[in-house]
């Protein structure tokens, strides 16, 4: 990174997973981070160190206010229980360019695996075609070109798509807290959406803002559209996570299935479950993105022991017995303090 590098960032969505763990990795890193939200002074009580300013990423006025003067743009924002998913990603998305162009400012997208389509399949590189057979994914792909073609017009762009998210801070709309366990119990049954011996890959929300921010960090080296495969920890038999979530919590816990066959019936009346219906195929087929192009640049991908990630995210879900609860808090501080994040 050149010392010339302007180090105020704007994120948006820095309330949630993805963007509040980037925030905080910029921050340790001696980022400037200014956060837009439409409750701003909410949102500066539980996150002091960031400068909120008030306004809609769905308003081009409010995210070109926001953007005067800052380097980068991190665009990890998305409508809330996808409620308007269609209508409202793409809109967003060109807010934030337009406030890019207008300041030279760098965007940095979280991507995922939903630009791929089975003729991808097993193993998508950054380069594998993209013909997605879902809506979101379809618009994934669309987010993707406009970047492309704004890289073209002179604006820096990092993607980093990742597997499904978990950790503290991930959204409630996570697979790990809306399908695996229950948020704010014990873990007593496991719900395992996956199919024995059909992997899944999963990201460990700090290690995708480790990723990030190391790559932010060698901006200028970078390609100006800049795409790279995080590998993750991949759940080769489609039993490990579940069986790591048993682990952790004391081995009593029983492992059973998703009750996939609610889905359907509740699609009709809830946005979230016409969601999980589409991408079903996710957990039908074994994808597993290759991070040879990532491992080529920075050396080594950030990856945290499964049992630690595991640990951490069920403690800020809430999920284990009081004891455990303070060690394990107390270890991730730990860890947090010695690894800077």
């Amino acid at each position: 990174m050149s010392k010339e590098m302007n180090m105020t960032a704007l994120v948006l969505g820095a309330t949630g997973g993805i963007g509040g763990a980037i925030a905080r990795k910029l921050l340790a890193r001696g980022w400037r981070i200014r956060a837009l939200n439409r409750d701003a002074e909410r949102a500066m009580r539980n996150a002091p160190a960031f400068e909120w300013v008030q306004g809609d990423a769905m308003n081009a006025g409010d995210v070109l206010k926001a953007a005067e003067g800052v380097g980068l743009i991190v665009h990890a924002v998305n409508p809330p229980g996808y409620r308007d998913w269609a209508k409202l990603v793409l809109p967003m998305l060109d807010n934030s360019i337009a406030a890019a162009r207008a300041f030279g400012a760098r965007i940095v997208l979280p991507g995922n695996v939903y630009n791929f389509g089975p003729d991808a399949l097993p193993m998508p590189t950054e380069e594998s075609p993209q013909h997605p057979v879902t809506r979101k994914g379809a618009i994934r792909v669309e987010m993707e070109e406009r970047l492309k073609a704004a890289a073209q017009a002179g604006i820096g762009v990092i993607i980093v798509r990742a597997g499904d998210f978990f950790g503290p801070g991930a959204t409630a709309n996570s697979w790990f807290s809306s399908g695996l366990v229950t948020p704010g119990k014990p873990v007593g049954t496991i719900k395992n959406p996956g199919r024995r011996d059909v992997g899944h890959q999963w990201t460990y929300l700090p290690d995708m803002a480790e990723t990030m921010a190391q790559l932010i960090e060698r901006a200028d080296r970078l390609p100006s559209f800049a795409v790279y495969h995080m590998d993750g920890f991949w759940d080769a038999d489609g039993m490990q996570m579940a069986e790591a979530i048993r682990r952790v919590a004391g081995g009593k816990a029983k492992i059973g299935r998703f009750p996939w066959w609610i889905v359907p019936l509740a699609a009709p009346f809830l946005p979230m479950m016409r969601e999980i219906k589409e991408m079903r195929y996710l957990w039908k087929v074994p994808l597993r993105m290759s991070n040879t192009k990532l491992t080529a640049e920075l050396g080594k991908e950030p990856r945290t022991p499964i049992d630690e990630a595991v640990k951490a995210t069920l403690v800020a879900l809430g999920c284990l017995p009081e004891p455990q609860h303070r060690q394990a808090a107390s270890a991730f501080i730990g860890h947090s303090l010695q690894d800077g994040r």
